[in-house]
């Protein structure tokens, strides 16, 4: 209960400010005439034709952005991928060249040529600018399916239509349409369109909204007649940044030059043009150029289409005499004592991104993030640190290592992990695999016996006498794509368990394990060696090849999966045998506009068992450590007692979620205006004494926070009421 009060203050004082925030945004509508039904009626009808009409295009794109610093402070320097800004200097310039292919419905394949800028790095940005530009404006969503489009006929009943002005002839006439929306969310743009009539096309089509912490203004100019008729020529975009006291502004403009465009023609064609009707590697060619980028200024002077400004041409001579200034003015000599403690300060709160182009990369977050906290009411709070260590060689192959460790402050236990893979043959994905860390606490098969015997009306965990055993384990494993989609997974798994002598019974003399194991009839360690398979299909998966590299990009078929292992009894002194299986089907839709529904259904059961063995299954266990709020597509159990997943020699379970905006918030959301989605979700168990265990919950998330309440019921009866809290803060 003290969690839960604490977990309640801290949503409270996370949703007070964006309470404040939505409520000082009224929608104010003008005075202009409604838009006649007939002229709407026409754009709908239109634009999911014009959304596919084009299937793909191949076109060079200049982008120039001006940054203002209006207010900065020393947090702006851990926001992740955040610009690196010079002391006292507060505009800059960055400019790019670069080539792109699109390909129906929604790949966008872009090479940087060429890159300038009077940033310090060339790496860094405020947001992804190609968000804003990778836009279908005919689509039922924008920005990667984050904004529900007004031309689109299911979202406008979130939308005003009013009209502002008529332009043009008698007999080509352009109609200036206003878009407000009926309430503030971040899913829902303001702006205006100009469409023509006759063939309803859109001319212009201006936006501005917020999505996480960035406040955009997108302008998109369509081509004239002929081919580009149908395709964005221009962009505009303004973009602020606010957050904690730190004020960045930056104003960017995008243009697009089509060397070739191609228009639908049904699939028969494309399929034609393929060796595998799934393999997409003409779409993704530009991603796996391995052509050197282009930095030097001069040559960049060479390649840029629109001449610059005065003021732009300024910013570029400033750099350039800030940068000879460096060169010949000697450097300080830094204080140890305080470049020590400003090291150990980056470490806490700064993320780490080392490439090395002989060695490879490492990743990690800093040790001081909020991002890697969460709650549940099962588990209570969690921490987690993750690092990532990659190399990629010329020839394809690719070897990951990634360390982890976490702790849990209700359990009082420490978690630590390692994994590691060496793909040797990356056409096939075929790769070895070496996993090594300590599992959960977990109870032996020596209880199920005694929980088969209690009714289900007085059965209760706290009554009952368990003998728990710390878990180390390791995994190695040979992972191989057969065909396509269809990946076989074989290998062992070791595991060592060790008692723990935790029981409430006091005795006058406490005694080591291995005679309280005695007395309570068990061994004091108990070891395994098990041989395991795991086959997982996911039919229609579509691919694309990087040089000698497979890369898969998903399907729209579920993905099927088949478990099994058999423990044998004398291996490595291995003290017992059994069998399991498991079987698992999961899959993620996207609906029409920015709506998902993803479901899981599985089950799994353990045979011929032959002295103690423990119930520790794959696909139905306790995750230690906190993970992303939509891993498993929300096919887990929130409130579920951990020691319940080790209770039963088989289990039979079902989950469900459906993602969308405005399920329940819809006419609150002027005091909610930037929550980004709702979320329901359900979740169904059947084993001995849960016949069934269900599980009802309703989320929200924020660019902040992500938080859910639960529900569950035990055959019927009410169980327990809790929360699922995760920060999401530039975590997405």
């Amino acid at each position: 209960m003290h969690y839960i009060r604490i977990v309640r203050l801290i949503i409270f004082c996370l949703l007070l400010p964006l309470a404040v925030q939505a409520k000082r945004e009224k929608v104010d509508m003008p005075d202009k005439p409604v838009v006649s039904d007939s002229i709407l009626q026409c754009i709908f009808q239109f634009s999911p034709f014009y959304s596919r009409i084009i299937d793909e295009y191949k076109a060079d794109l200049y982008i120039k952005g001006k940054v203002k610093v209006h207010k900065r402070n020393h947090l702006i320097r851990y926001v992740p991928s955040m610009f690196r800004f010079e002391k006292h200097i507060n505009d800059y310039l960055m400019e790019s060249l670069s080539e792109l292919h699109y390909t129906a419905p929604d790949i966008y394949d872009r090479k940087i040529k060429a890159v300038s800028t009077t940033f310090p790095r060339n790496r860094g940005q405020i947001t992804d600018v190609m968000d804003y530009l990778n836009m279908n404006i005919y689509s039922s969503s924008l920005m990667s399916d984050k904004l529900l489009s007004p031309l689109d006929k299911k979202s406008s009943r979130y939308y005003h239509y009013l009209l502002d002005s008529i332009a043009g002839s008698s007999d080509c006439q352009r109609y200036k349409i206003l878009i407000i929306p009926k309430f503030r969310g971040t899913q829902l743009v303001s702006g205006y369109m100009w469409v023509s009539d006759q063939i309803w096309t859109i001319r212009e089509l201006y936006i501005e909204g917020v999505y996480d912490v960035i406040r955009f203004k997108v302008r998109v100019k369509m081509g004239e007649e002929g081919d580009v008729e149908f395709l964005p020529v221009q962009f505009d975009l303004n973009l602020v940044f606010k957050f904690l006291g730190n004020h960045l502004e930056m104003d960017i403009g995008a243009w697009l030059k089509y060397n070739e465009i191609k228009f639908y023609e049904g699939a028969a064609r494309r399929k034609s043009q393929k060796k595998h009707h799934h393999d997409l590697t003409e779409s993704y060619k530009l991603t796996c150029d391995s052509e050197q980028l282009i930095t030097d200024k001069e040559k960049f002077n060479e390649l840029r289409p629109i001449p610059l400004s005065a003021l732009e041409d300024s910013l570029y001579r400033s750099y350039a005499l800030r940068q000879d200034t460096l060169l010949r003015v000697p450097k300080k000599k830094k204080n140890e004592h305080l470049e020590f403690w400003g090291e150990l300060g980056d470490m806490l709160i700064s993320s780490y991104n080392v490439n090395l182009s002989s060695m490879g990369s490492v990743r990690c977050s800093p040790l001081i993030n909020p991002v890697l906290l969460d709650y549940s009411h099962s588990r209570g709070f969690s921490y987690k640190q993750k690092f990532k260590y990659s190399r990629l060689f010329h020839d394809g192959r690719v070897l990951r290592i990634s360390p982890q460790i976490g702790y849990n402050f209700t359990h009082k236990e420490l978690y630590v992990k390692a994994d590691a893979d060496w793909q040797y043959w990356p056409e096939k994905q075929a790769s070895f695999e070496v996993s090594v860390g300590n599992g959960n606490r977990i109870y032996s098969s020596v209880v199920l016996d005694q929980l088969k015997q209690l009714p289900d009306s007085t059965f209760n965990f706290d009554q009952l006498e368990l003998d728990y055993f710390k878990d180390v384990y390791l995994n190695l494993f040979h992972n191989i794509e057969i065909v396509n989609g269809l990946f076989v997974k074989a290998g062992v798994s070791v595991h060592w368990r060790y008692l723990i002598n935790n029981s409430k019974v006091i005795l006058e003399k406490p005694l080591p394990d291995k005679d309280w194991a005695a007395l309570r009839g068990i061994r004091s360690e108990y070891n395994s060696f098990s041989p395991r398979i795991r086959i997982e299909w996911t039919p229609g998966m579509y691919y694309y090849m990087n040089g000698r590299r497979k890369m898969n990009v998903g399907s729209s078929m579920p993905t099927f999966m088949l478990d099994y292992e058999r423990g044998i009894k004398g291996v490595f002194k291995s003290t017992g045998a059994h069998e399991r299986w498991e079987f698992d089907i999961q899959q993620n839709l996207k609906l029409s506009g920015i709506r998902s529904i993803g479901y899981r259904i599985g089950g799994g059961m353990f045979t011929k068992q032959e002295d103690m063995y423990f119930v520790d299954f794959a696909n139905f266990a306790r995750r230690n450590l906190p993970e992303g709020w939509n891993d498993d597509i929300g096919g887990t159990f929130q409130l579920l007692d951990g020691r319940w997943y080790n209770s039963s020699r088989q289990y039979w379970r079902g989950n469900f979620t459906y993602e969308s905006p405005f399920i329940l918030l819809k006419p609150l959301n002027r005091w909610l205006g930037l929550v980004q989605q709702e979320r329901l979700y359900g979740g169904i168990l059947f084993m001995p004494h849960l016949n069934p265990y269900i599980e009802l919950g309703y989320g929200i998330g924020t660019h902040i926070f992500d938080v859910g309440a639960f529900v569950s019921t035990i055959n019927g009866q009410f169980d327990t009421f809790g929360f699922k809290f995760t920060f999401e803060l530039f975590n997405k």
